[in-house]
């Protein structure tokens, strides 16, 4: 019996002593290696770059709040950025608006003033059309007329005054002028158809005794029309 305690003893001992060196072998740390912690970096980038919104909400408050912040802050700087663009961009609208309103502005003073000096100019032609037509009107009135009835009468009666010496058909004229009116005309008619030598001898000697009655036949003849 003492012999099988004994065996049983170091069998016992034996099992006892593997499981021990069993126990410190699976249980001893590992060496970190240059290629192990390159292997490592790799997979915790890797891990890192495979987070998702429950990982980053899974994380510590600390690190969370220190994102946060940071995320915070870049995006109260990309609102004063684009706050500031606008500001800019309105500035620059408002500038050209002012801008543009002065030009219209200056052309709208442009434009009344030439409206002002076409109204001027359309007041001062339609003086000048009134005075014109006045003057004509005038002028008509002055001409005298010769109808194709009296031109053969008014021929005959000047070949007569050709005849005559100037001084006695001077005062025949002179005498016709002053009767009537439109006796006047008559006498102009007369000299109008007279030769021209016999007109000039005659305007000659009335300019010595009838100077103003002789220009004012001179005057007259100018005036005459003949219709045709």
């Amino acid at each position: 019996m003492s012999k099988k305690l004994i065996i049983i003893a170091a069998g016992a001992g034996l099992l006892s002593f593997a499981a021990a060196f069993a126990i410190a072998w699976l249980t001893k740390p590992t060496v970190e290696t240059p290629e192990t912690a390159v292997s490592q970096a790799a997979v915790s980038q890797e891990d890192m770059f495979k987070l998702t919104p429950s990982t980053i909400a899974d994380a510590s408050p600390g690190t969370t709040g220190n994102m946060k912040k940071a995320m915070t802050e870049k995006q109260l700087k990309n609102l004063v950025y684009e706050v500031r663009e606008k500001i800019h961009e309105y500035d620059s609208r408002l500038k050209s608006l002012k801008t543009r309103e002065k030009r219209i502005e200056t052309a709208q003073g442009m434009l009344k003033n030439d409206i002002n000096e076409l109204n001027n100019l359309r007041v001062e032609l339609a003086s000048t059309i009134i005075t014109i037509k006045n003057e004509r009107d005038k002028l008509d009135k002055s001409r005298i007329e010769i109808a194709r009835t009296e031109k053969n009468n008014l021929v005959s009666i000047a070949a007569t005054y050709d005849k005559m010496e100037a001084e006695a058909a001077g005062k025949i004229l002179a005498n016709i002028s002053l009767t009537q009116t439109d006796s006047e005309n008559d006498a102009v008619k007369i000299l109008y158809y007279m030769s021209e030598r016999a007109k000039a001898k005659l305007l000659a000697q009335m300019s010595t005794t009838e100077p103003e009655l002789a220009a004012f036949l001179c005057r007259k003849l100018k005036q005459i029309i003949v219709k045709e």
